[in-house]
């Protein structure tokens, strides 16, 4: 290629940089180039002459510097404007066909439009992506140009890899077309074909080298080089599935249009991606990708589905640190046989044994395993393992692999009985088994290293108690010591016992007692979180503080109760309800009780949750945990319910054998048959005379209890008088969303000193904005008072 003899060193550069991205996107993108790399290569040649003879019109985007520059002492870190969010993995597809269930029905109750989901026959349309085995990273542009790459980290913060994501062929390093926002951040994964990483691996081997164990460690072992110049070597390719943050501009209200839009600024997008509505549809788009999977260039484990629109994306919202409009549905695992050396058992925080395989080691899926997971010991018994039995195990992505059956033709003939343990491994304390005969726990409880020390660091942990300075190996010296045995011996050191400690002097001790001091008023929610309770994350203690309004009512509320609670299923109820069962839990609470700890709440129900303490709801619920009526649907409970409406008359129906609901004939018997099994009668009545203590002491049905309900809120800037988990906290209460990012759907932005771009954007969209004190006023109409 040469430039006309007219025009400007710069002029040339432009035309040369721009064909040069030109043929690279078609190149490494499109797969579909126009031109032989002899073409390429001279215009390189020549525009690197030019850059020369030039260096002041040399840029950082230019072609010429994906060859990698100096090596870096160390990454930075990177925090990203909106988290990089895991996804929820299902693993059969009776899960996908639950959760789009579950996303109809959330639809329906939070459309304004509610006529738009009360049809069954309506299905919900999702964007289905190709979940590949990669590295996670966000590139951020300006102007079209990139400025950033991070990889994702832990979700809110990540590590700074401009320098190595510029060699990537496949990112482009300005955007092509055009219509893009000022400021955007896309999203996507790091990967290397198969093709690439066998020809790369022979290379190796060729050269004596220890081969990669498998593409994705090789993608995330690149990105994270310091040297740029040896990640440039690596043969990375970039996929994109999604956008982050956007500023100064508009991008497409649907999934699937704005993955066509990235590919047309110049990214590359799987051809697979396809749209598909209901469950029929996405299941057999994941058959049909199954089926192709080996033959496709990359390693995926699984599909992505992702609700389509992007309205209905943000009324889902999030659960936890999961989006709740997507989830990713994985495909069966790899397997592979090998020997059983020995079984040890490990001592969970909560005292559970778990016996733990240890391994010939060998390859599964490309990654070496040496351990798995072998459950329980009526796991054990059922599958007839025995210490060096021949086993299969599999691994499924990052899940920890299992042990699935033995090769019995291949017993040797002195292969060992496996028994469980009639002492703790740990604390020498006698086991028990669990009623239900299949958990076995140490007796030891707190006391027992393996329990104790994990159980006081997460109380502890920053989105618990929040106890500065009580960092884990203060946790492991103060129990080492003997100074405190169970998290409410916290709440009893003084400083001269914590003084003569490793690293601690007077101004440390004194230090650590004022933040224990100022830890004992807490919201109910971090208390509930700060316990440990199985399953129980931070979302989960937020919806149990919020239903119950105190922790006395959570302690002794009946297990029907916990499954009324926003997204709390059956086993984590269970898990709830078996906490505070468990005689050593509640001695610690009261022990945290006594010692001064107030958890804050506002001590009546909510309303809400009352209002869903419903017979029809009791009595699907106890059909959920095991309440044998066979026959009897769903809808015939709801009938029952909503006739009778207390339980009082239903069981006087009942026991009369008179019924007038209009149910099938015969319906009243089986109910009575159901209320015979386990003393469900009991268990009914329980959870109706609670819900009716509960409703005596809720607000009135018209209370304006969550004023804030369904309104989104930003925080920006830096707010003098409270943190900005305690402003969140106090919207929360409200009703309130709190999001990260000013849309036109933002109710009101609460602006503190030194706000930056989201004030601004607030101000171009018109969107209310307040300051700190406006907004501490505000609170206080609304009965939430700070302290002086």
């Amino acid at each position: 290629m040469t430039a006309k003899k007219d025009t400007s060193p710069a002029e040339e550069i432009k035309t040369l940089r721009d064909q040069l991205n030109q043929w690279a996107h078609e190149y490494y993108v499109l797969d579909d180039p126009s031109v032989p790399d002899s073409e390429y290569d001279r215009a390189f040649q020549q525009l690197q002459a030019l850059e020369e003879a030039h260096p002041d019109l040399v840029t950082a985007n230019s072609p010429t510097k994906r060859v990698g520059g100096k090596p870096l002492e160390k990454f930075d870190e990177v925090k990203h404007q909106v988290p990089m969010l895991s996804l929820q993995t299902l693993t059969d597809e009776d899960q996908f066909s639950a959760f789009d269930s579950r996303i109809a029905k959330q639809l329906n109750r939070k459309s304004n439009n509610l006529s738009l989901f009360d049809s069954e026959s309506v299905e919900i349309e999702y964007c289905c992506e190709l979940k590949f085995d990669g590295l996670a990273i966000s590139l951020l542009y300006e102007n079209g140009q990139l400025v950033r790459a991070a990889t994702r980290g832990d979700g809110e913060v990540g590590e700074d890899v401009t320098a190595n994501a510029m060699t990537i062929r496949s990112i482009p390093l300005e955007l092509l077309g055009k219509g893009w926002p000022r400021t955007l951040e896309v999203r996507g994964e790091v990967c290397v074909t198969k093709h690439e990483f066998e020809k790369l691996n022979k290379k190796r081997a060729d050269a004596d080298e220890r081969p990669f164990a498998n593409p994705r460690n090789l993608a995330a072992g690149s990105m994270r080089q310091l040297d740029s110049k040896l990640a440039a070597q690596r043969p990375l390719v970039f996929f994109c599935y999604g956008i982050g943050h956007i500023e100064g501009g508009r991008v497409s209200d649907r999934q699937r249009t704005r993955l066509s839009h990235l590919q047309d600024w110049g990214f590359r997008v799987a051809k697979e991606v396809k749209t598909a509505k209901g469950t029929a549809g996405c299941l057999a788009y994941f058959h049909d990708i199954g089926e192709k999977r080996d033959r496709l260039p990359y390693e995926i484990d699984g599909v992505v589905f992702k609700v389509n629109s992007i309205e209905f994306q943000d009324m889902l919202g999030f659960r936890a640190r999961e989006p709740a409009w997507a989830v990713a549905l994985k495909y069966p695992p790899s397997e592979e046989i090998t020997v059983l050396n020995e079984v040890d058992w490990q001592v969970g925080r909560t005292g559970a044994l778990t016996p733990v395989a240890k391994l010939e080691p060998v390859q599964v899926g490309g990654v070496t395993v040496s351990n798995a997971t072998l459950h329980n010991i009526d796991e054990i018994r059922r599958l007839d393992i025995r210490v060096g039995d021949s086993v299969v195990i599999y691994r499924a992505g990052d899940v920890i692999p299992k042990v699935v059956r033995t090769v019995p033709e291949r017993r040797p003939k002195d292969a060992g009985e496996i028994n469980l343990p009639t002492e703790c491994p740990v604390c020498g304390s006698e086991i028990l088994r669990a009623d239900d005969g299949v958990v076995a726990r140490c007796t030891g409880g707190l006391i027992c290293g393996a329990q104790q020390r994990e159980a006081i660091k997460h109380f502890a942990s920053r989105r618990a108690m929040d106890i500065d300075g009580l960092g884990d190996k203060l946790v492991d010296a103060l129990v080492d010591q003997e100074l405190i045995e169970t998290v409410a011996d916290l709440y009893r050191l003084k400083a001269e016992d914590v003084a003569g400690l490793e690293r601690m002097g007077e101004k440390s001790a004194a230090n650590l007692i004022e933040a224990l001091e100022a830890s004992k008023k807490t919201p109910l929610s971090r208390f509930l979180f700060a316990l440990g309770i199985l399953q129980i994350g931070e979302e989960t203690a937020k919806a149990l503080a919020e239903a119950f309004g105190e922790l006395d009512s959570i302690r002794n509320a009946p297990l029907l109760l916990f499954l009324q609670v926003p997204d709390v299923g059956g086993e984590v109820a269970k898990a709830i309800a078996a906490f505070f069962a468990e005689e050593h839990n509640e001695k610690v609470i009261d022990g945290l009780l006594n010692a001064g700890v107030e958890p804050q709440s506002n001590g009546t129900p909510s309303r809400r949750f009352v209002d869903t303490l419903t017979l029809a709801n009791f009595l699907s619920s106890a059909k959920t945990l095991g309440m044998p009526l066979s026959g009897v649907g769903t809808k015939t409970l709801e009938t029952l319910g909503r006739h009778y409406r207390h339980l009082d008359a239903l069981l006087k129906a009942v026991d009369k054998g008179e019924d007038d609901s209009g149910v099938k004939a015969g319906t009243l018997e089986k109910l009575a048959e159901g209320l015979k099994a386990d003393d469900w009668r009991k268990t009914l009545k329980d959870a109706q005379a609670y819900a009716d203590k509960l409703a005596k002491k809720a607000p009135a049905g018209g209370a304006d209890e969550r004023p804030l309900e369904g309104e989104t809120w930003v925080l920006t800037g830096t707010l003098a008088r409270l943190t900005r988990d305690q402003a969140q906290q106090h919207l929360e209460a409200l009703g309130a969303k709190v999001s990260g990012s000013v849309s036109g759907k933002t109710a009101r932005v609460v602006a503190g000193e030194s706000a930056g771009s989201k004030l601004d954007k607030a101000r171009s969209l018109d969107v209310d904005v307040i300051d700190e004190e406006e907004f501490i006023g505000f609170l206080a109409e609304h009965g939430i008072k700070l302290e002086d």
